[in-house]
């Protein structure tokens, strides 16, 4: 077969990219085309995301991989994080600024909407694990400060679902990412239209729902002449990044839930894959989430903060004059004393705090935990506390689902850091294999080769990913050590 080429537009919270995916005789290789930063816009008091300046760069992106590539491009989709939305009007211009998920204006809202809607009505109609930016809870907050912004609303588009309008006209969301937002049926896998009248929203703006694999349309004329692609086709992959990333993991067990994947990276997701939503009272208790998947799958997950700390913790160090290199923090983490400092990383201190290294500190004297004292200890304290949380949230979901997890597949930024890895696999008591780093993009590209005809079913291109992949994995060690450490956190 002669070399394909699919364009993932992957867009990350602290950078996106345009890349290609080079499909041919059943091996994919990535190339990164353009690479551009992204992060929160400041404001007015507010924290915005720079759709515009995203799209001139996902423009550039996309004029660079025609010169490069030409007729060999088949299609191209985006994916993104979460819970974001765009509203366009009836005449489809832009309504507002879209926010940031880190921004303070749901604080407190998620908790006054159970006196609306009891949580367990909410969790038994969406699955989803609450989490105050969900963006049920962003729409409530809109309603009840800016009501007449959301009057003038035609449509509501997720923020992968905004490019793809920009990019086809076509104006859906695709499922995985409308599972993240609180407000589609878990069971029926259509907006829960009840669930939103009775918060007041506008059912009528809410799209219809596709597939991971959908064809949108060809994209837009003036797109193409911008750009020199031809009228490629724009293809939905699974647009929730982490929904793109699990479709990567490289498991010789799909259909089975007894492996689980962490998605690690600025957050780490850590889940099962399932055939149906999990909607019992012990799933409520576990605050899980049931996010969708390709071919009706969901994953059963948890979200974690995640490397955040770390991000976080390395800006506080340069604020103070220290600069340092990813490399450089896990290497004086691994020099540091073991277990000297544990944190609980979803203190909702730790979302969104004006100094990350403050933070830990205050949450450790809070819990009797010696302060850190060197950089080093500071990362470590993450990172094995990390490692701690993953193996609570692992045994909690075994307890659902009733399968052993025998095998953890790390997946994403995070797999790059072997200590982090090790520390997972000390704390969990199973191998972890790590790899691939690029799942997202590969998911993405793979979802598309599929809607062309190129590859078969979610097996077949998880044997690509193996066959395309270097893996690396970690087995089990101190664990006695790491048996007290996590005797001693819970």
């Amino acid at each position: 077969m002669s070399e394909r080429i699919y364009l993932a537009v992957d867009l990350g919270a602290e950078s996106g990219r345009v890349i290609a995916g080079r499909l041919k005789s059943g091996r994919v290789q990535l190339e990164e085309v353009h690479r551009f930063p992204n992060g929160p816009v400041e404001v007015a008091g507010t924290r915005r995301w720079d759709v515009l300046r995203l799209w001139s760069e996902i423009l550039d992106g996309l004029t660079k991989a025609a010169d490069q590539f030409g007729e060999q491009i088949v299609s191209v989709g985006v994916d993104t994080w979460g819970v974001d939305y765009v509203l366009l009007s009836a005449k489809d211009e832009m309504l507002g600024q879209a926010y940031h998920y880190r921004d303070g204006r749901t604080n407190g809202v998620m908790e006054q909407s159970f006196s609306r809607v009891p949580r367990e009505e909410i969790f038994a109609q969406t699955g989803l694990q609450f989490m105050p930016f969900n963006t049920l809870f962003q729409l409530v907050s809109m309603q009840l400060s800016d009501p007449d912004l959301l009057a003038a609303a035609d449509r509501f588009l997720m923020m992968p679902d905004f490019f793809h309008w920009l990019l086809s006209g076509s104006r859906v969301v695709e499922f995985t990412n409308a599972t993240t937002t609180q407000m589609l049926h878990a069971t029926d896998r259509r907006w829960a239209v009840d669930l939103l009248r009775r918060f007041n929203l506008p059912p009528h703006i809410m799209p219809e729902v596709v597939q991971p694999g959908t064809k949108l349309a060809a994209i837009r004329g003036e797109v193409a002449a911008k750009t020199g692609l031809s009228r490629i086709a724009v293809v939905a992959p699974a647009t929730h990044d982490t929904g793109s990333a699990v479709v990567a993991v490289p498991t010789k067990r799909t259909g089975s839930a007894n492996w689980a994947y962490i998605s690690s990276g600025t957050w780490s997701l850590i889940g099962v894959e399932v055939q149906e939503a999990i909607l019992t009272p012990e799933a409520l208790a576990q605050n899980v989430t049931n996010e969708g998947g390709v071919d009706g799958t969901y994953r059963l997950l948890k979200n974690v903060m995640g490397l955040w700390l770390v991000q976080e913790c390395r800006r506080s160090f340069e604020r103070q004059g220290r600069t340092y290199e990813y490399a450089k923090l896990t290497a004086l983490a691994a020099e540091a004393e073991p277990f000297r400092s544990l944190i609980n990383p979803d203190e909702a201190r730790f979302l969104s705090p004006d100094d990350m290294v403050e933070a830990i500190r205050e949450s450790c004297k809070s819990n009797n935990q010696p302060i850190p004292k060197t950089d080093g200890q500071f990362i470590r304290c993450a990172l094995e506390s990390l490692a701690l949380r993953y193996r609570q949230i692992l045994e909690g979901i075994e307890s659902l689902t009733g399968e052993s997890i025998e095998v953890i597949h790390v997946v994403g930024g995070g797999s790059r850091n072997d200590l982090l890895n090790q520390f997972t696999a000390n704390a969990c008591g199973r191998p972890v294999i790590a790899g691939p780093t690029e799942a997202t993009a590969l998911g993405n590209v793979l979802v598309q080769a599929r809607a062309a005809g190129d590859i078969g079913d979610l097996a077949a291109i998880r044997e690509v990913v193996r066959t395309s992949s270097e893996l690396m994995t970690f087995e089990p060690a101190e664990t006695e050590a790491w048996n007290d450490a996590f005797a001693r956190i819970r």
